[in-house]
């Protein structure tokens, strides 16, 4: 396991992931971190590889509109252990076919979209 010293810290986490250090703090606060994130003597977070692939996994149910309830509830499901791997499953099931469906229409909002770019592009005589 590295040292405190080995880890990174949340300002080299968040340049890492691409989030602030705010978004780090409140996954923290609402309980969103697998573990307990440990603190130098100094209180300053300090992440293990294993707490930004956390991390970064949480910005994909974010960023694919998964409530944070519904992330709290797969954390808490996640800390049990594999006994809730069944329940995990289906969460994660549930959730994708959700994502297909945003997917789905996002792809017909382009449709339509690019529908309009022809037509004024046609209107206008540029391509």
């Amino acid at each position: 396991m590295p040292t405190l010293d080995e880890r990174l810290s949340i300002s080299e986490v968040a340049e890492r992931t691409g989030l602030t250090t705010h978004t780090l703090r409140y996954y923290e606060r609402e309980g969103l971190m697998l573990e307990t994130v440990d603190r130098a003597s100094s209180t300053h977070r300090r992440y293990t590889e294993q707490d930004v692939g956390w991390v970064v996994f949480l910005t994909k149910l974010r960023s694919t509109s998964m409530p944070i309830a519904r992330i709290r509830e797969y954390v808490e499901l996640a800390r049990v252990g594999d006994t809730t791997n069944a329940d995990r499953l289906e969460l994660l099931l549930r959730h994708r076919i959700t994502v297909v469906a945003q997917l789905e229409e996002m792809q017909r909002s382009l449709h339509a979209i690019d529908y309009k770019i022809s037509l004024y592009s046609e209107r206008t005589g540029r391509q």
